[in-house]
């Protein structure tokens, strides 16, 4: 799908064709659409085909008067009953007079321009549109990081009344996702100091306190995310941990069980057998025998009571 979107008076309004000043928004888009707008515009196939590798990594390239940024940005993705947190990569490409934009999924970052809500935007700002997408994506992060951070203690409260594997299984989906957040992160992190030290976009002091929020929040996103991820991590050994003792104590508990039953049971099978044995001709040798199991396995209950195994 291809969108194309121009501001007028501060506006943004849907185009039929792009001209100079458009931006264009390539939305999974097929080979053919990737054909037209190559050949239209004279961009570079690579540029355009490489957000739609889901493994690619962020980075910038230049090729004559055409620069291409690819960047992570934060994603939501339904897995199951729940959700998963992932990055999916944005490519930005900047041409002398239109900036393209190519992502495989509908992102709330893109929609926010598309519906008007980000404040100062102008598609004839190519550098300024940069970086308001830089930050949008920022942002993003780390709204998605403090939802993690509030899903962490839901399941856990959960795991603190009844260990079941759907929140220990939840545990590892929102470990997974701070594991790709981090690495997003940092990739990003790389792409934006690239950013401050060259000149592959043009500068302008109006946009330099702009360039400074992006890294900062980029770096504090990055900060939260090895928070979370420690925490998170120190709570799963920590359950783990749990679990393995609680485990240990039903096994002592049922080998302490096992002995106890043991010794009435030794002490019948001896009297059992088919040969001459104490008691055999009195009346009251059954209730002796049963006296003394009782007694001897007393005796057992309380000598694994003071070694502390029941």
């Amino acid at each position: 799908m291809i969108y194309y979107h121009k501001t007028e008076e501060n506006k943004l309004i849907n185009q039929d064709a792009p001209c100079p000043g458009t931006w264009i928004h390539l939305l999974d888009p097929t080979q053919q659409e990737i054909d037209d707008i190559a050949m239209a515009l004279g961009v570079e196939q690579d540029f355009l085909t490489a957000a739609l590798d889901e493994e690619e990594t962020p980075h910038t390239d230049r090729e004559d008067d055409q620069t291409l940024i690819v960047v992570d940005i934060p994603v939501v993705e339904p897995e199951g009953t729940s959700f998963l947190y992932n990055s999916i990569p944005l490519a930005i490409i900047l041409l002398p007079d239109m900036v393209i934009t190519v992502c495989l999924e509908e992102t709330t970052i893109i929609e926010d321009f598309m519906e008007n809500r980000v404040r100062g935007f102008d598609t004839c700002k190519k550098t300024r549109f940069v970086l308001q997408l830089l930050y949008k994506s920022s942002t993003k992060y780390l709204q998605y990081l403090r939802q993690i951070d509030k899903a962490t203690t839901i399941v856990e409260n959960a795991l603190h009344k009844n260990m079941k594997n759907r929140e220990l299984m939840g545990m590892l989906k929102l470990e997974k996702s701070l594991v790709f957040f981090s690495t997003s992160l940092k990739s990003n992190d790389i792409v934006l100091e690239k950013l401050t030290k060259t000149s592959i976009i043009k500068k302008y002091p109006e946009d330099t306190d702009l360039l400074e929020d992006v890294i900062i929040e980029n770096k504090q996103a990055i900060e939260m995310a090895e928070i979370y991820r420690n925490i998170l991590t120190g709570t799963m050994t920590t359950f783990a941990s749990i679990i393995s003792n609680n485990l240990n104590n039903v096994m002592k508990f049922l080998t302490a069980i096992t002995i106890i039953i043991a010794v009435p049971t030794l002490i019948a099978s001896f009297w059992g057998m088919n040969v001459p044995v104490p008691f055999a001709g009195t009346p009251w040798g059954f209730g002796i025998m049963m006296g003394l199991s009782l007694l001897f396995a007393g005796v057992t209950v309380f000598i694994l009571w003071r070694r502390r195994m029941l």
